[in-house]
């Protein structure tokens, strides 16, 4: 379970942020998971529960917002949302197609207690 090693490195990150500002506790989070990035949101949330344990996180709202991943064409520079790492582009039908969104994780907003 990778989910549990990420959301360790998440309370740290957040923890390194709230020492910096001189914050004792984190009020919110808000967490963006791509949907192709391999990270089960249910697994993340119950790993998260264990890691924020005793720190500055521990009474934190805790939010999981889950990215749509999207494809663009080389051929034709179509864009268009994807499920699966083999796309192929539905406006050509070319298998020349990147993934440029939706394998990310982010930690997009801290909100200081």
């Amino acid at each position: 379970m990778h989910e549990l090693s990420i959301a360790v490195n998440i309370v740290d990150i957040v923890t390194e942020e709230a020492n910096k500002s001189k914050a004792s506790s984190i009020a919110e989070i808000e967490i963006e998971i791509g949907g192709m990035s391999g990270i089960i949101i249910e697994a993340l949330e119950f790993a998260m529960e264990e890691a924020v344990k005793g720190s500055c996180l521990s009474n934190a709202k805790l939010n999981y917002t889950e990215l749509r991943a999207e494809a663009n064409c080389s051929k034709c520079n179509n864009q268009f949302d994807v499920d699966d790492f083999f796309a192929v582009c539905p406006k050509c039908g070319s298998f020349e197609t990147d993934i440029i969104k939706g394998k990310e994780l982010k930690i997009k907003k801290i909100i200081l207690g």
